[in-house]
């Protein structure tokens, strides 16, 4: 069987160099909490590392969003499923993998500090976060997602203190999981069926879901559910799905500097040929000309 590394198609990683993870520890705040290295995998087919205890230098989390992998640890093998993540203590002989049928979507940190220890215990076994009404799974991603940009900007200590603030706030999102979505629960109370769908869909923007899976959400039949859509959007589920996916494609296009096909990656989009072809008919121009125009440097 291959095993592999890296190098996947629309991955993202971020390898902070070792100068700088030693000035982190010796900053005050940085040494709270600090990143040597973090990423974003998409559909990781033949992915496979294996460390020792002397290679294990740093606490690592494996936060699965989408098929399956696994990994052992004190000798026992465990599953990886979707909307699951495990923080591999450091330390620690492991080996992890992704499925060869349904290979997993990762996104994965390997983190040190003075409080590494705190996020991380209690989390050496799978633990679920999935989709629920209260839920606020795109929110944390979009925090993940700050890290890496703003770690492509450069490594000021303004850039890595800023970091550090960010992964603590990401950990607590995953530590504290009952008040990170009671937080967002007064603003769900009296949401209708049509906007718990919408939800659903935003939290699993970088999937295919189809309009059975939209209905079981929401716990109406699919014919309902449709009719409900068109009286209130004016569109089908499935295509109001398209068209977040699409708004989702024109902030990564204006904000950050990810290539095409890495952005069909984050949306669930695999083709990108597909994804220009509807693009374009939806915004008027290519997302090529969309990036030259609308642009923003942040």
């Amino acid at each position: 069987m291959a095993k592999v590394k890296d190098g996947f198609l629309g991955e993202r990683s971020v390898h902070v160099p070792k100068s700088l993870i030693k000035e982190q520890s010796n900053d005050e705040f940085c040494n709270i909490l600090n990143i040597s290295d973090i990423g974003y995998y998409p559909k990781a087919k033949y992915h496979y590392r294996k460390r020792t205890n002397e290679e294990s230098t740093d606490y690592l989390l494996i936060y699965c969003t989408e098929g399956y992998g696994w990994y052992e640890l004190r000798g026992i093998r465990y599953k990886v499923k979707p909307h699951h993540f495990i923080i591999l203590p450091k330390g620690h002989a492991h080996v992890y993998a992704s499925d060869i049928k349904e290979p997993w979507t990762i996104y994965w940190i390997h983190f040190n500090g003075e409080k590494a220890i705190f996020f991380a215990n209690g989390f050496d076994k799978l633990t679920p976060i999935t989709p629920e009404k209260d839920s606020r799974i795109e929110e944390r991603i979009q925090l993940f997602e700050e890290i890496i940009s703003i770690l492509r900007e450069g490594y000021s200590i303004n850039n890595l203190q800023y970091c550090t603030s960010l992964l603590i706030h990401f950990f607590a999102t995953i530590k504290y999981l009952k008040q990170y979505r009671a937080s967002g629960h007064e603003r769900n109370t009296q949401i209708d069926l049509v906007d718990q769908a919408i939800h659903y869909m935003r939290e699993n923007i970088n999937k295919n879901i189809t309009l059975k899976d939209i209905a079981d959400y929401v716990q109406y039949s699919p014919s309902h559910i449709s009719s409900l859509f068109k009286q209130k959007t004016g569109y089908s589920p499935l295509n109001m799905f398209i068209d977040l996916k699409l708004k989702k494609a024109s902030y990564y296009l204006c904000f950050t500097d990810l290539k095409i096909n890495q952005i069909c990656m984050m949306i669930g989009i695999e083709d990108p040929l597909y994804f220009s072809r509807i693009f374009t008919k939806k915004m008027g121009m290519s997302a090529t000309e969309y990036r030259n125009t609308h642009k923003i440097d942040v």
